[in-house]
C-alpha cells in the first residue's frame, strides 16, 4: 500500500494540514478563507465469529477502520510522529511540546516552514574565556530568504550546535535555545517556542558582565499581543517583530551592531552572556562608523560565554 502525503500552504491551522488515510474514512472539506476541515469516521463493522482449526486457518470479517488524520505516520493521531499520543514528538508522553500562544498567526506572519530545514552552518573558536561563533543566518540570501527556514541552535559545552528541525516543529520543541534568520534573532520562549529561554539586557559592555546581574529583568520572547497581532519593533521596517533581542542591531544605510550585551537564562540553571559583534562577514566597522555596507550579509559573529 502506498501512502501519499500532500503538503499545502494554507491559512488553516497547521494541525489540519495533513490527512493520512488507509481507508476512505478521512474526508476533508474546505470553503473560503475561514473554512473548517472536518473528518468523518466510519463505524467499524462487527466481525463475523471466527473459529480456529488445526491447520491455523481462520475467517476474517469485513472491517472498516479509521486512522489518524495528522499525517505523522505513528498511528496515535497527535501529529508528532513519536507514537505516545502527547503531541510533543519526544516519545515520553509528557506533552511538553504544546504549541505556544498565537502559533497559527505566527506561522503566517513569519512565513514559517514545515517542509524545509535551514542549510545554514555554525562554527566555533575559543578566544580566551569566550567562544566566538560564526553563524550562517543568510537563509539563502535576501531574495530567497522567504523560502528558507530559520537556523536553530543550542548552547553546547564546546560551542553553539545546530538543531536540525523545521520552523513549525521548532514551535513545539525545547531542544533549541536560539534561532537566527537574516537580522532576526529569536529565543525559545513566549511566542517563539515552548522553551524557557529568557533574555535580559545587561548594563555596561560585554566584558564587564562577569555574573548574572542582580538587577537583571528577564523576559520571554513575546512579540504578539493578546489578540495575536504582531508587535513591531522601532526600526521602521514594516512587519519587523519586536524580538526580545531586537536591540542588537540598527540601520544607518547598513545593518549596524549596537554591541548591546545580553544575558540569557537557558531555563536549566545555565546562563550565558552574548553580544552580536558583526552582521557582515567583513566591513562591519566601516558600517558602524561610516554607514558603508559590508560584504557577506547575515554571516554573523556572536561572542558569548557561560556565566
Amino acid at each position: 500500500m502506498k501512502i501519499i502525503i500532500v503538503f499545502m500552504k494554507t491559512s488553516l491551522p497547521t494541525t489540519l494540514l495533513l490527512c493520512l488515510a488507509f481507508a476512505p474514512a478521512c474526508e476533508s472539506s474546505s470553503g473560503d478563507e475561514e473554512s473548517e476541515a472536518s473528518t468523518s469516521e466510519d463505524d467499524s463493522s462487527a466481525s463475523d465469529d471466527s473459529s480456529a482449526s488445526d491447520d491455523d486457518s481462520s475467517s476474517e470479517s469485513d472491517t472498516s477502520a479509521t486512522t489518524e488524520t495528522t499525517g505523522d505516520g505513528d498511528g496515535d493521531g497527535d501529529g508528532d510522529g513519536d507514537g505516545d499520543g502527547d503531541g510533543d514528538g519526544d516519545g515520553d508522553g509528557d506533552g511538553d511540546g504544546t504549541l505556544p500562544d498565537c502559533a497559527d498567526e505566527l506561522i503566517q506572519t513569519l512565513g514559517l516552514h514545515d517542509d524545509v530545514t535551514s542549510q545554514g552552518t555554525v562554527s566555533n573558536m575559543v578566544d580566551g574565556d569566550d567562544i566566538v561563533s560564526t553563524v550562517d543566518a543568510t537563509a539563502g540570501g535576501t531574495m530567497a530568504a522567504a523560502d528558507n527556514a530559520w537556523l536553530y541552535l543550542r548552547f553546547g559545552t564546546d560551542g553553539l550546535e545546530r538543531v536540525d528541525i523545521d520552523d513549525v516543529a521548532a514551535l513545539g520543541s525545547s531542544e533549541w535555545h536560539i534561532a537566527a534568520k537574516r537580522f532576526g534573532i529569536r529565543v525559545n520562549s513566549g511566542n517563539s517556542g515552548v522553551g524557557e529561554v529568557q533574555v535580559a539586557i545587561a548594563s555596561g559592555d560585554y566584558a564587564s558582565v562577569t555574573e548574572v546581574p542582580d538587577a537583571a529583568s528577564f523576559v520571554d520572547d513575546t512579540y504578539m499581543d493578546a489578540s495575536c497581532v504582531l508587535i513591531e519593533d522601532s526600526s521602521g521596517l514594516p512587519g519587523s517583530p519586536a524580538y526580545a533581542m531586537g536591540s542588537w542591531w540598527g540601520y544607518a544605510g547598513c545593518v549596524t551592531t549596537t554591541m548591546t550585551p545580553f544575558v540569557l537564562d537557558l531555563g536549566d540553571d545555565r546562563h550565558v552572556k552574548l553580544v552580536v559583534e558583526a552582521y557582515y562577514a567583513s566591513g562591519q566597522a566601516d558600517c558602524n562608523d561610516n554607514g558603508m555596507m559590508g560584504s557577506g550579509s547575515a554571516m554573523e559573529t556572536w561572542r558569548w560565554a557561560e556565566l
